[in-house]
């Protein structure tokens, strides 16, 4: 694989022998390379300019944060924070620059050095409070992220401008991120093979009772290897905000695991004493290319994650089988210059085998004659909730009324992820693309871009800030809210205890419907809310903050959820008192929610008719991308259905 260059024993000889352990020896190179080809091979649209530097740009977080774990996993460690610290950090900026009023200069040195200190945290409890590195790490990354949640009050933060020109590009088409990314892992190989603490690293990850007995001062060490990576997790926290222009305190979600498995696909062990920054690279970038692919060939997000692990799971294997042909890893700095030279040379070979293959492959392309249907995009914050499943249903009856190719993505409530998924569908040029925004202000950017290419853009459910959308499709969330009010205190008769289910921190779904449930309730003073939780629009949280609720108000009389998932949740916590001695108000009229108030056990439901959102979106999709026309606003009703009206009620 791509890490240290490899020693056969003797016998490994021949000219197979030498193809056999070449491919061992580069296995996450050559994955590469195998990805890069069949990607061509399989889309016309891969092997583009602007696509290519897609891709750099989507693995640049990715790989940066993969950098400082490498330091991490090399001397035998873990970091399972450092998508928590990436985004704290971001937050401080942020919060730093726009609320506090510090200078951005500082506030970026804030940010830096709040990196360094979750890092050193980490270091500090590892190595003089001998925990495990996974239940430090563990802890950090719960208090890494419910600090960012605590600094920025569940809610987006704007990044200062400044700072923002880091998800920019130079000239017009190079990607900053893309050179921070470089030059991250040009400190990365300089770090481990040039420095002293380099040289350590890898001797704690080939034993750590050797190294302390021959001199280090490991501890020491240790706090070193933790503030590299919280370091490193800070500056990709920084790229991210920036692309998205905003501090996300949910941002990162979920990075850690890419990150470590970018190091691992590059060829490091979890056992220590081996890997390289060449290898990390080599490993996002083809998380970044499966991904980025498997977007342009349409494949559902849900078998993205399958083929993702699979993949992870067939780099240990093929370390394994290294490990078994007789392949060992010299100690670090013990390689000589002619094994450099035979590793550059291989490099060069298979980038210029790379090309010969790919361009070969993009004749074939270039000969074919593409279809003449109309291509939309249809971005989704999430298919996990039967809402933006509905969404997605009616837009895909109507594409196939209307003849259209639609391509439906799935960006699981990751900003981010949404980003990169914009940007592939401009990178294609479809005639237009439809947004389901995580949030309003990161999807801003990505449409920016897509305006620039004049690919119409239909924002459905929610709007996108500071960017040109050709039509908002979307119900009234705070006027949805307002009528959710008033169902609940009517049906109380003015007067009683209740509780409220929040969905997830910093989308502007929940801050509408709080909003507008908030406003609504001013015209019952008699209603007083004694307990407000977020549930993040999921059934099973929802049980448990209920059940939790019902602990300390055990008498409330009322319940409002911002979607009827949290609201079911609700229901099965209350039990026998669902419906009867507290009533519970709910929010999208989903089926499983309309079925709950037909039986009586959900009180109401402000129904969005999402099916219809679907549908209306593909419409204007269309027409935008015909030149036709098109309502800058098209507001589809909201209705609190009942049981005495569920029964007419189509969604």
């Amino acid at each position: 694989m791509a890490t240290d260059t490899l020693k056969s024993k003797p016998g490994a000889q021949g000219a197979p022998g030498g193809v056999r352990r070449l491919l061992l020896e580069n296995g996450a190179l050559t994955a590469l390379i195998v990805l890069v080809v069949a990607m061509s091979a399989l889309s016309g649209d891969f092997l583009t300019a602007d696509n290519l530097l897609n891709v750099g740009v989507q693995a640049a977080v990715t790989a940066i944060l993969a950098f400082g774990v490498t330091f991490v996993i090399v001397s035998a460690g873990i970091d399972l924070s450092v998508g928590s610290v990436a985004a704290l950090s971001a937050t401080v900026l942020a919060w730093s620059a726009t609320e506090a009023g510090i200078p951005v200069a500082l506030a970026v040195l804030l940010a830096v050095a709040t990196g360094i200190a979750c890092g050193l945290v980490n270091g500090f409890l590892i190595s003089y409070g001998k925990l495990p590195p996974f239940i430090a790490t563990l802890a950090m990354l719960s208090v890494g992220r419910g600090l960012s949640l605590v600094i920025s009050q569940g809610s987006p933060i704007a990044f200062p401008d400044s700072v923002s020109h880091l998800g920019d590009t130079l000239g017009g088409w190079l990607p900053v991120p893309v050179l921070v990314m470089i030059v991250m892992g040009l400190i990365t190989a300089f770090v481990l093979g040039r420095t002293y603490i380099g040289r350590s690293m890898y001797a704690i990850g080939g034993n750590e009772e050797a190294a302390r007995l021959s001199g280090l001062r490991v501890k020491r060490q240790k706090l070193a290897i933790y503030a590299f990576s919280g370091l490193f997790a800070a500056a990709a926290g920084i790229v991210l905000a920036s692309r998205l222009s905003s501090a996300q305190p949910q941002a990162a979600q979920g990075y850690e695991l890419d990150a470590i498995a970018a190091v691992v696909i590059g060829g490091a062990s979890l056992a220590g004493g081996t890997g390289k920054a060449s290898g990390t690279l080599i490993g996002a970038l083809i998380l970044a290319v499966l991904r980025n692919g498997l977007n342009l060939l349409s494949v559902s997000a849900f078998w993205q994650q399958v083929v993702i692990g699979v993949v992870i799971a067939l780099a240990v294997l093929l370390d394994t089988l290294r490990r078994k042909a007789g392949a060992t890893t010299p100690a670090a700095g013990t390689s000589g210059g002619g094994n450099r030279g035979r590793q550059a040379l291989t490099y060069v070979i298979a980038a210029v085998v790379a090309v010969a293959v790919v361009g070969a492959t993009s004749l074939l392309h270039n000969g074919s004659s593409g279809g003449t249907s109309k291509k939309v995009g249809l971005s989704l914050s999430t298919l996990n909730n039967p809402f933006f499943v509905q969404i997605r249903d009616g837009a895909e009856e109507q594409a196939k009324k209307m003849g259209v190719d639609l391509t439906v993505t799935d960006a699981q409530n990751d900003a981010s992820q949404q980003a990169n998924q914009l940007q592939n569908f401009t990178s294609e040029g479809l005639s237009s693309i439809i947004v389901n925004p995580v949030d309003s202000d990161a999807a801003g950017p990505s449409v920016r871009s897509a305006n620039k290419d004049d690919i119409p853009v239909i924002a459905v459910d929610r709007g996108v800030n500071d960017a040109e959308t050709a039509a908002l499709v979307a119900s009234d969330n705070v006027e949805g809210g307002r009528l959710g009010a008033r169902a609940l205190a009517e049906k109380l008769g003015g007067k009683g205890t209740i509780a409220i289910l929040q969905g997830q921190a910093g989308t502007s779904a929940s801050r509408e419907r709080g909003a507008g449930f908030a406003a609504g309730l001013k015209e019952y003073p008699g209603i007083k809310v004694v307990a407000k939780q977020p549930a993040d629009f999921d059934r099973t949280k929802g049980l448990d903050v209920m059940t939790n609720l019902l602990q300390a108000h055990p008498d409330i009389q009322g319940v409002f959820a911002e979607n009827d998932e949290m609201a079911l949740g609700a229901i099965k916590a209350l039990g026998s008192k669902a419906g009867k001695s507290v009533q519970v108000v709910g929010f999208d009229g989903t089926p499983d929610g309309l079925k709950a108030v037909g039986a009586g056990t959900l009180y109401a439901s402000v129904a969005q008719q999402p099916k219809e959102l679907g549908r209306i979106a593909v419409q204007n999709a269309l027409k935008a991308a015909e030149d036709e026309k098109v309502e800058r606003t098209v507001k589809v009703p909201v209705k609190v259905v009942t049981k005495e009206n569920v029964a007419g009620f189509e969604g």
